[in-house]
């Protein structure tokens, strides 16, 4: 890496599990000089996500506003921001890992200094996960498997296919960001 900051963005579809690779790499990587894990302002009920902090719509524009956001983007009905004071980190050489959206990344591919990770997995897999997680009853599931087959993913650096244990995916992240902050 040779000193240079970066932002690496994880992406993927509800029930890949990008949220729980995320987490393993993170308790991994929790000691790492280097690596730091942003957390996210998102605009939903406190506690409805415990990797986020729960922020109102005003407060996150307000934010915006003042430009104390290095990101911000919409998905699935929130809006999302991830604070500015990372920006430092990411100046300072660190390597600064953010739960994106897909589009988020679309919209960020070819820009300097930003990393996309998508992790996948197969569609019956995602549909039981999904099932599984019990949040959406079966129209959903099925809206949310037919919505991943049409949506066109990121170009990534890094393509993940979460399709076993937990640990794999999870290794698969922690040893490529380990490579981006040598």
């Amino acid at each position: 890496m040779s000193g240079a900051g970066m932002w690496v963005i994880v992406c993927g579809p509800s029930g890949a599990g990008k949220d729980s690779a995320l987490r393993w790499a993170a308790g991994q990587l929790a000691t790492h000089r280097r690596i730091c894990f942003a957390r996210r302002l998102v605009t939903r009920p406190p506690g409805a996500g415990a990797d986020d902090d729960a922020i109102g719509l005003p407060e996150l524009q307000a934010l915006r506003a003042r430009g104390a956001l290095a990101w911000h983007w919409q998905a699935h009905g929130l809006h999302y921001g991830i604070a500015s004071d990372y920006q430092r980190r990411v100046a300072a050489g660190e390597v600064v890992v953010v739960n994106g959206s897909r589009e988020h990344a679309r919209q960020l591919a070819g820009h300097n200094g930003v990393r996309c990770v998508l992790v996948t997995a197969p569609a019956p897999l995602v549909a039981e996960r999904l099932r599984r997680r019990g949040r959406e009853d079966e129209d959903g599931v099925a809206l949310r498997v037919a919505r991943n087959a049409e949506l066109q993913p990121p170009a990534a650096d890094r393509v993940i296919v979460n399709d076993g244990r937990l640990e794999q995916a999870g290794v698969a992240l922690r040893d490529y960001l380990l490579e981006l902050a040598e």
